[in-house]
């Protein structure tokens, strides 16, 4: 019966997410399962990572402090989930409102919508400023469209990481897989860059978010190509999209939802960006304009709320399906 409880769970969890998010007061109360963990890997960073040792030691050290930091929270995660797990229906619902602190359906939905919202009302310079709280890209170098493009891939590649992942391991693993998954990725957008500090260090962190979000990534291009007909979109020019363009990005794995959104929108992502003073080549996702607009981000939402409708359904019919087969 584990697989239909881990699928309650992810059911409830992302329905509990998109209704109430994470509170404002909780997180200024109590911060928030992903800054506890970055809180710990500053701290592991700061410690191990020693600038003077070899590449092979750094490597190690990085290593190690993954480990470290898996175990400290998988192993309170699996406690959690041992002590709820025999109290029935008061146990799910725990259970299933913790797993929610994992997931950033809403949270993510408001940061896109905001970057519409501050370029039809303020222009080029709030639209930098409100895309800057969710890209890691200079803003300064952004024109209008680089802007929408910028919000519009977060959108994308966020939607992978931050809800198709989370709970494609949540229903792997109940609980503990679900905190293991956000372990990993907060260790990879805090260690994981090839940059002199941290390309050695970040190494094992790097490799394993590539390898934990392999599966979420290409469900997640699904996702977007199922939802985009229903939101005025191209389907059709989703699959071609990532067929010819995702594995040509950077990523092994941002590729796949961003040419997905890409080709729903007619639009193309992705391209050269710069990143503090390091600019990237990357390839261009999509073969449709460049010029995105505010709507484009708009209509990316609506694509981006369908497709996590979809992957409602998705949990509930295989929950009923596990029900049914006595799994």
């Amino acid at each position: 019966m584990f697989l239909s409880a881990f699928l309650a769970v992810v059911l409830v969890a992302l329905l509990v997410e998109a209704v109430f998010g994470y509170p404002d007061k909780l997180y200024a109360r109590i911060g928030h399962p992903v800054t506890w963990a970055g809180a710990l890997i500053a701290r592991l960073d700061r410690r191990m990572n020693r600038p003077n040792a070899s590449e092979g030691t750094r490597r190690r050290a990085g290593t190690a402090a993954l480990a470290i930091l898996l175990a400290a929270t998988v192993i309170p995660a699996w406690a959690v989930a041992a002590v709820l797990s025999p109290l029935g229906l008061v146990g799910l619902l725990v259970t299933s409102a913790l797993a929610s602190t994992l997931l950033a359906q809403r949270s993510l939905f408001d940061h896109v919508a905001r970057v519409a919202d501050a370029m039809e009302t303020g222009g080029l310079e709030a639209g930098r400023q409100a895309v800057s709280q969710i890209v890691g890209r200079d803003p300064a170098t952004l024109d209008s469209p680089a802007v929408c493009r910028a919000a519009i891939e977060s959108l994308a590649e966020n939607f992978s990481d931050g809800v198709t992942a989370p709970a494609v391991w949540l229903a792997a693993f109940g609980l503990p897989g679900g905190a293991a998954y956000k372990a990993i990725n907060t260790a990879d957008s805090m260690i994981g860059h090839r940059t002199p500090r941290h390309q050695a260090f970040g190494w094992a962190a790097a490799r394993l978010d590539d390898l934990v979000n392999l599966p979420a990534s290409r469900l997640t291009a699904v996702l977007i190509a199922l939802a985009a007909p229903l939101a005025g979109g191209s389907a059709r020019g989703a699959w071609a999209a990532v067929r010819r363009d995702a594995r040509h990005h950077r990523s092994p794995n941002a590729g796949w939802p961003e040419a997905a959104m890409a080709g729903a929108l007619g639009l193309r992502l992705a391209g050269p960006r710069t990143y503090g003073d390091t600019v990237v080549d990357d390839a261009w996702m999509g073969d449709g304009r460049a010029a995105a607009t505010s709507d484009d981000i708009r209509r990316a939402l609506r694509i981006y709320r369908i497709a996590c409708a979809i992957l409602w359904g998705f949990a509930a019919v295989l929950l009923a399906l596990m029900l049914a087969f006595g799994r």
